[in-house]
């Protein structure tokens, strides 16, 4: 077994979770690294739409909190929009999305108020393009001084360094085993943006899901939350919903030339994990998992939290 260091952690999972958390216990001064299986262009965070927006997760409550706590994180690094990924750009919340939006947000979120058709909220609101924010955050971790291990874990116990924290996602239904962590399969389609710069969502009354992100290069189209399904093949007649959703927003959708399909699945848990446990061997483990749709929405709050229970 590895020597182990008194101030050393390894985080376990290379998502926008375990990135974020890496980077603060490494920016904190910590000696960090980080255990991955696939590099992040290739993980479930690399797939999301990324509108900050609390979306399937629990509890609600402490998912706020987190969520305002990385709102202003992400409105400071969307002044670096080219380095970080991160604008903030106006849009339309749909009136299945706002569950309260109007009572534990407004103080926060600049300009939310009533969309002019009166059919949800119109705001400002982050949206980070994760092709460029999760190689940045890769990079912010590695100048603070953390290590980046490509590593196929069978057990959290592998892991030999005092503290552990494990930000394994949809990985932790097995690894813990937690078969409390479910998948719920999202679809999207990425078309060339016929000229949108504003996002939108909405839910109708049957619960079928449509939205629409313009990022760079590209508008993003969604969406799908199949409970308990874990194919990761687009279905094309899934995908021809969603545009045709997506069209009746935005009817120049209708013609915008499709350039690709892309399917995760969100690690959705009946409430977020994050707390302590202590290993027979008298180690720490952290855990940070089990977000849902919301990793991106509450990665900054989670991490300070995770980074000060690996602390005590």
């Amino acid at each position: 077994m590895e020597k182990r260091r008194s101030d050393e952690v390894i985080v376990v999972g290379g998502g926008v979770i375990g990135l974020t958390t890496a980077v603060v216990l490494a920016e904190g001064g910590r000696r960090v690294r980080l255990w991955t299986r696939d590099p992040v262009e290739r993980t479930t965070s690399a797939v999301a739409g990324a509108l900050w927006w609390p979306y399937r997760i629990e509890p609600l409550a402490l998912a706020r909190q987190w969520a305002l706590r990385s709102f202003d994180v992400y409105e400071e690094l969307a002044r670096r929009p080219g380095a970080t990924g991160v604008r903030m750009v106006e849009g339309v919340l749909g009136e299945g999305e706002l569950d309260g939006a109007d009572a534990w947000a407004a103080r926060r979120v600049p300009g939310l108020r009533a969309a002019p058709d009166g059919a949800g909220l119109s705001a400002r609101l982050p949206l980070i393009d994760m092709s460029t924010h999760l190689p940045w955050l890769r990079e912010r971790f590695l100048g603070a001084g953390g290590e980046i291990e490509a590593r196929e874990v069978s057990a959290l116990a592998e892991a030999p360094a005092p503290v552990v924290v494990n930000c394994t996602g949809l990985g932790a239904r097995e690894l813990v085993p937690d078969p409390a962590v479910r998948p719920v399969r999202g679809q999207l389609v990425v078309v060339e943006n016929p000229g949108i710069d504003t996002w939108r969502t909405s839910t109708d009354a049957s619960g079928a899901m449509a939205y629409f992100f313009p990022q760079p290069g590209r508008l993003l189209l969604g969406g799908t939350a199949e409970e308990g399904a874990w194919s990761l093949e687009p279905d094309p007649k899934v995908a021809e919903a969603i545009v045709a959703r997506c069209a009746a927003l935005r009817a120049e959708i209708a013609g915008a030339r499709v350039l690709d399909h892309r399917v995760g699945l969100r690690p959705v848990r009946d409430a977020v994990r994050l707390e302590r446990e202590l290993l027979p061997d008298g180690r720490l483990l952290v855990h940070n998992y089990g977000h849902g749709g919301a990793g991106v929405t509450v990665a900054w709050g989670c991490a300070e939290e995770a980074a000060a229970l690996a602390s005590r």
